[in-house]
């Protein structure tokens, strides 16, 4: 048993505290799992919100990345989201059978589709980038402008560490093999 600190000094509760408790202390052990679990809460949050505009949070983030008065070329929108292009495209679909974006031919090059909105998408857009205010100025009036600078560095570098285990993938997967094989070495004791 780790002697960590954050660990819930109050084992005897009920079994719904201990839940918590558990999910508490992995939020804190496990950088993926406390981003992940953030970030569930967030797009929680932002379909309760997207319920009374008809958008849910994946349709709210594709309408804040499409600029809304020249449109957006379809290759662009994915990589600034960070989806692969197959999920956009499924959303990309459903957004155009509700009417919320049209798909024109870019004037210069016909082989770009740019993707524009329409005046619904604008609407639902607008929805999307209020919740998206509101919810960051309720958390930059509760936290001090350094600690949400160390936030922002934080994450710039659990992302730059990311892109390069993707980018040396082959490392990444030969540490993590290794680590394996040393595990099943001690009977999973580490």
């Amino acid at each position: 048993m780790s002697t960590n600190k954050t660990y819930s000094k109050n084992n005897n509760s009920s079994d719904n505290s201990s839940n918590n408790s558990l999910v508490d202390r992995k939020k804190r052990r496990s950088v993926d799992f406390a981003i992940k679990a953030s970030w569930l809460s967030i797009a929680k949050m932002y379909n309760m919100i997207g319920i009374e505009h008809g958008i849910t949070h994946s349709t709210g983030f594709v309408l804040l990345n499409i600029d809304q008065e020249n449109g957006s070329p379809a290759t662009k929108i994915a990589p600034l989201m960070g989806m692969e292009a197959r999920s956009l495209t499924r959303i990309l679909k459903s957004m155009e059978e509700e009417g919320l974006i049209v798909r024109q031919s870019d004037s210069e090059d016909r082989r770009k589709v740019m993707i524009c909105l329409t005046d619904e998408g604008k609407l639902r857009r607008e929805a999307a980038r209020q919740s998206v205010k509101t919810f960051n100025t309720q958390i930059f009036d509760k936290i001090s402008p350094e600690k949400m600078e160390n936030f922002f560095e934080v994450i710039e570098h659990i992302n730059r560490t990311a892109e390069r285990n993707l980018s040396q993938k082959n490392d990444f997967i030969k540490d993590v093999r290794a680590k394996v094989e040393e595990a099943q070495k001690n009977n999973f004791q580490k």
